[in-house]
């Protein structure tokens, strides 16, 4: 998830990211023709590394869209809670980021799900899911089993200087893996 906490950072955290990776473009709180230009260099980098760039709020080129109207391409879904994500699966999404597992910045004050809750959310539905919220590598492993793979937007600048080798959508720890490989979840 790429959003303005990351700065400069979000383009080391791009290369980072093996092909079949997934980034959902975001940057809510930058100016529209700013966000326009980020969102191009974002766009010439997801393509050279066959990235999956996914589109909050849609409205620009990408691979999908998050959470927004018609698409020909991938749409991921958050859900917060069961009722929304069986609204998403209404709605055809195509996997789920259910959160906030744990405490995050994103959302200051709101409740964490805690590990139960959260892997009830979307149980059934047939969609991957996607944690988030809190995420690191090692909650990661906490949660292995019970979600296809796990986002942050924290975690990149933390860690973005690392390279992730032959990851897949159920095996990836390492933070620069978005969703440990949208691209591959939906395989």
């Amino acid at each position: 998830m790429t959003d303005e906490r990351l700065g400069d950072r979000l383009w080391a955290a791009l290369r980072a990211l093996p092909p079949g990776s997934g980034v959902v473009f975001r940057h809510h709180a930058t100016p529209p023709a700013e966000r326009r230009a980020i969102h191009r260099r974002v766009w010439r980098i997801a393509k050279a590394r066959r990235l999956m760039l996914l589109v909050a709020g849609g409205g620009l080129p990408g691979d999908g869209v998050h959470k927004a109207g018609r698409t020909t391409g991938v749409r991921s879904w958050s859900a917060h809670d069961r009722a929304e994500a069986i609204q998403g699966w209404k709605a055809g999404a195509d996997l789920l980021f259910v959160s906030p597992l744990y405490p995050t910045r994103s959302h200051p004050g709101a409740p964490a799900l805690g590990l139960a809750r959260a892997a009830r959310i979307g149980h059934g539905l047939g969609l991957p899911r996607i944690a988030l919220g809190g995420m690191d590598a090692a909650r990661f492993r906490i949660l292995r089993g019970r979600f296809h793979g796990w986002a942050a937007i924290d975690a990149w600048g933390q860690h973005s200087s690392n390279r992730v080798r032959g990851s897949s959508c159920e095996s990836s720890d390492d933070p620069t893996t978005i969703s440990g490989g949208i691209g591959r979840c939906l395989r």
